[in-house]
Formats: structure tokens, sequence, C-alpha cells
């Protein structure tokens, strides 16, 4: 199954948005409708990139809206943008999330100790090719970062596209240590420290001392998340009351919140036209040092 999006509105506004198509033309929903594997014997996934290498704008999957379409982050009436923190440039990989998986807030994981965010796995797609926003790229998963972010677990799978010259190279976290070599440590001090630049913000914590784990860890947590993305999906009372329009698809039999594909369409009418993407704030390509007082910081 191949994907389309379709914009509507002004990109890094708030009226943005970035709905998904299949290959027939029927609007899907990326949480829900495009399934957790490409080809589940291979161990493929899918995977919906947000957010392209090197750019700033923090855009997501709305776990709350109809049909879930991407839309940038919010905070104190503004759109959000991470900050340039030396040597890093934006994003350092595609970023995005797995389908067919949510890290529930009411359950508290083993590993962290910590409840979950109440959002689709996270993703860092570590191939050498930039994505586009919206595209859904077929990926192999090599490791995770356990990343607890105010309180809440947080889990950054690492993996990188089928199609990248280094793909055959890379069957577990050891092997992009070996052949990619810095990688996994600039990842976690990327995650440790992004939301520091211009701030009080502490560097983020980590389960583990901040290790990243193995391909099998890493896939297990997937199961896992699978498992209670299955319950939320199915369920209509208990766990999915939080997220009534969230949960709104076109093709999970089981699901009480499934509509019809013509019903679906009724979600985009009205949206604004798309125009071309507003100017970027003066300052998201200024460039913050973080000194080592800093990066320290408990």
């Amino acid at each position: 199954m191949s994907y389309t999006i379709q914009e509507f509105g002004t990109a890094f506004t708030e009226d943005y948005r970035v709905f998904f198509k299949n290959s027939t033309g029927e609007l899907v929903s990326p949480f829900h409708d495009i399934p957790l594997f490409h080809d589940e014997s291979k161990g493929v996934y899918n995977m919906v990139c947000e957010i392209p290498r090197w750019t700033n704008a923090k855009m997501e999957i709305s776990t709350k809206d109809k049909m879930n379409p991407i839309k940038q982050d919010v905070k104190k009436g503004k759109v959000r943008f991470v900050k340039n923190s030396f040597p890093y440039k934006g994003y350092i990989w595609n970023y995005g999330a797995i389908p067919q998986t949510w890290e529930d807030p009411n359950e508290v994981d083993e590993h962290t100790q910590q409840k979950g965010d109440g959002d689709p796995i996270d993703v860092v797609d570590i191939g050498y090719k930039t994505a586009y926003r919206g595209e859904v790229k077929q990926v192999k998963v090599l490791g995770m970062l356990a990343m607890i972010d105010e309180g809440e677990t947080d889990w950054k799978v690492i993996a990188i596209d089928v199609n990248d010259p280094l793909a055959e190279k890379l069957n577990d976290i050891e092997d992009v240590y070996t052949h990619m070599p810095g990688l996994v440590e600039a990842t976690h001090d990327w995650f440790r420290t992004y939301k520091m630049p211009g701030s009080d913000n502490p560097p983020n914590e980590f389960a583990f001392q901040g290790k990243a784990k193995n391909k099998e860890f890493a896939v297990n947590i997937i199961k896992q998340t699978n498992d209670q993305w299955k319950a939320l999906i199915k369920d209509d009372k208990s766990i999915a009351k939080n997220l009534p329009n969230g949960c709104i698809n076109t093709t999970v039999a089981e699901s009480p919140s499934k509509i019809a594909a013509d019903a679906a369409v009724e979600v985009v009418k009205g949206l604004p036209v798309s125009t071309p993407p507003a100017s970027l704030p003066h300052d998201v390509d200024m460039m913050y040092y973080l000194s080592a007082e800093q990066k320290m910081e408990r």
C-alpha cells in the first residue's frame, strides 16, 4: 500500500494540517490505518515521517483530532520550533512515529517506572536521505533509547530506511556503533539537551544510564506498545474515553470508532486551502552554545 498527503492551511501556523490518503485516494489515519508492519516476515516496519532531517518545526501526529493529521505543536499560543544547539541543526535525523503503537498514559512501564506519554512510539531514521513531511518509510529497527520526558516514558526507536546503502550492514545497535561512529552518542546528546537552549530547562533523563538497548529489546517494546494500541482502538469506554475523536479510523474492523470512507471526507470539508509556508521566525536559524557545565547539570 502506498500513501499520499494532502495539506491544508499555511505551514508554520496553527491552521496547518497534513492528512493522509491511501492508494485509492481515501482518507486514512496515520495513527490507526497505516499498518505496523510493511513486511512482518522480514521485520520491516512502517514509519510516518513527521519532521524531516535538519528542520526545526515541531510537527506531530495529532492523537486528539479526527483522522489524526500532522500539525505543528503549540505552546503558550505559539507554534513550536526546536532550537539549534551547537553542533546540531534542527533534528539530526528523520523523525517520526511507528503507526499502530501507543504509549499508554495509564500504565507504568516496568523499565522506566513512569507512565507512557499517550503518543505513538517515536522513531528516528538514521539513513542518509532526507525524507519529506508525511512520507511513509519502510525501516528496520536497530535499537532504542529510554528517554523520560517530564515524568513520562518516551521511547526513541533507532531505525534505518531499508533502501539506505548501509541498511544491509546494520542489523543491531552494535552495528551502528561500528559503521556510523558517533551517531548513537550524538542521538543521546541531542535528546538529552534539545530543550535547554534559551531556557532554564534541565537535561532530559533516561533509563539504563542513557545507554542504547539492542534490537531485541526494541522489538519487544514495540510489540508492547502495539498491544496497548490494540486495547485503545478496540475500546470505546474506559481507555479511549479521553480520545473520543482521536480513535476514528476507516480500516480497523474491531474498532467501535471505525467510520466509512465517505464519512471520513467530511473531516476535511471547510478546512483552509493550502498556501505557501509562512515566514520562519527570525531566531529559528540562530545557533545556541551550551557549556560543559550546563550539559552536566542534573
